[in-house]
């Protein structure tokens, strides 16, 4: 993995940034692993580039596919924004319908691919989350949020077509009326109001939100891999289908946990009272 810092390594580590997305590896007491990616573009609050959205899915394929990472955190840089959303300013260097199939196939890919990793994904928000930048943080599984955080989807207010493939994870969060109510206001909710409509999972002070999300993490992280991995797989095929549901898939996915190792591990720990020590086989 050579674009990571490992955040317990000895000497002072490296920080590497590829496409302005920081990649970071938080070491774990078990052996395992939080992936933090963080969007670095402050001085456009976190807007995201083209480069940063062709960038995303292989970040999160190289981080489901290493063996130590149990939990992927994402977030944006410094504290004024978790992410403005799209960079519109390179919008005006192509016509309309180009911008608009570029754009959507970059957003689609993204968005696909937080939906589609086999592992946990928290988004961690503080201040602005809005348009694009909220979307991403839909698409995560877990929503922690400042107390100062602002939530929007501005497309009505900027003549903005809102892809339909985009609304499914809203519907998803919030259900169908609220989704109408925040796509066609294009109103500005705060980190209580974004809480009551369930928008987000948890609301806490600013100065605690780091390290009440990794607690989050550090949580899921103590759990074995392959029934997260079968769990989230469950509730995301049954919640929206995209069509016939593939039982046989979602059986597969829970008889591998029974036949793993970490079970074996899990029913050990159970009987010895004591904490299990998963590996993810």
């Amino acid at each position: 993995m050579p674009y990571h810092r490992d955040m317990i390594t000895g000497g002072r580590p490296s920080m590497t940034s590829i496409a302005q997305i920081r990649v970071e590896t938080q070491r774990l007491p078990n052996g395992g692993a939080i992936r933090w990616l963080t969007g670095d573009n402050a001085a456009r609050m976190n807007a995201w580039t083209q480069a940063m959205w062709g960038a995303l899915p292989e970040l999160l394929s190289e981080a489901d596919r290493d063996p130590d990472v149990r939990v992927i955190v994402l977030t944006g840089a410094g504290d004024r924004a978790f992410s403005a959303g799209a960079d519109i300013s390179e919008f005006d260097a192509e016509p309309p319908a180009q911008q608009a199939t570029r754009h959507n196939d970059f957003d689609n890919s993204a968005f696909g691919a937080l939906i589609n990793c086999g592992k946990p994904v928290i988004a961690m928000i503080h201040g602005i989350c809005f348009g694009g930048g909220c979307e991403l943080a839909l698409c995560c599984d877990f929503r922690i949020a400042a107390e100062t955080a602002k939530f929007s989807i501005p497309a009505a207010r900027l003549g903005i077509g809102y892809n339909a493939r985009w609304i499914k994870p809203l519907i998803n969060v919030v259900g169908s009326a609220k989704a109408k109510e925040i796509l066609m206001t294009a109103r500005r909710y705060d980190a209580q109001h974004a809480l009551r409509m369930g928008l987000v999972g948890d609301v806490v002070p600013s100065a605690e939100l780091r390290a009440a999300t990794e607690k989050l993490a550090m949580d899921l992280a103590s759990n074995a891999p392959l029934s997260m991995r079968a769990a989230k797989l469950c509730v995301d095929t049954l919640s929206h289908p995209d069509g016939a549901v593939d039982m046989a898939k979602l059986d597969r996915a829970v008889l591998a946990c029974f036949e793993s190792a970490d079970f074996a591990e899990g029913k050990r720990a159970f009987a010895e009272k004591r904490a299990p020590n998963f590996s993810g086989r």
